[in-house]
């Protein structure tokens, strides 16, 4: 039987559980989900609902669950001290011979809180009952939602979070994909940063990806957004190809 059947016990699973869509998670993840006897789900201290949460809830049949609250600050201790905690409980669970499963919105190794969690849990279990399992990105399901590779030819792919402008700006010479993360606060400054290069027309934005109800998709971006785009929203500017 494949370690991937069903969450065994004494094991930990950080779970990707995609973009927000239940359909879009895996087979593997579904399965481990379904069996494991504690699921942790992550949810930001300035959030009223865990968003990997909302993509399980089908699957959830009395597993025990702890929602896990994080701080959403730029605090390098008080995150590590956190997810230290949650550590903790893992490595107590598994010691009691439980299946725990961690739960993060799009790919546990893509800019999430399983990074964290995994880090710390290298001192307190063996690594071969340390599992991670990959999820579809925002990045993946946007590309998607827009019909336009990310990638052909020879062209350069970069990710980076919005939060410094000029860092952005730096990477539109380095590449002709930029995908950017965390672009809420600094919506604005990058519109008008985008409008300088001549590259609105170019540029897509999608927030609340996949999750029911809540989507918006601008395409291409304006300088007159709605006002519903916020923190969780992805940006992808095509800056040009690369030939052979």
């Amino acid at each position: 039987m494949s370690s991937f059947e069903k969450a065994l016990s004494g094991h930990f699973y950080a779970v990707g559980v995609g973009p927000g869509a239940p359909d879009l998670l895996t087979l593997r993840a579904a399965r481990l989900i379904e069996t494991a006897d504690l699921i942790i789900a992550p949810k930001s201290s300035k959030s009223t609902e865990s968003l990997a949460l909302a993509a399980v809830r089908p699957l959830l049949k009395g597993q025990e669950l702890v929602e896990n609250v994080y701080p959403m600050e730029r605090n390098q201790e008080a995150t590590r001290s956190c997810w230290a905690e949650a550590a903790d409980l893992v490595a107590s669970r598994c010691v009691q011979r439980q299946s725990v499963v961690q739960i993060t919105i799009g790919d546990p190794l893509i800019y999430s809180t399983s990074a964290y969690l995994v880090e710390a849990l290298m001192d307190r279990m063996l690594p071969e009952k340390i599992h991670l399992v990959p999820g579809i990105s925002a990045m993946q399901a946007a590309a998607a939602l827009f019909g336009d590779p990310l990638t052909i030819q020879e062209d350069r792919l970069i990710l980076m979070p919005a939060t410094r402008i000029e860092d952005v700006e730096l990477a539109l010479g380095q590449c002709e994909t930029l995908v950017l993360y965390k672009v809420g606060p600094r919506l604005n400054e990058l519109v008008a940063l985008l409008d300088r290069h001549d590259l609105l027309d170019n540029s897509r934005l999608v927030c609340h990806l996949e999750q029911a109800g809540r989507q918006v998709v601008v395409n291409p971006i304006t300088r007159n957004l709605p006002a519903e785009v916020g923190y969780m929203s992805t940006v992808i500017v095509r800056t040009g190809h690369r030939s052979w």
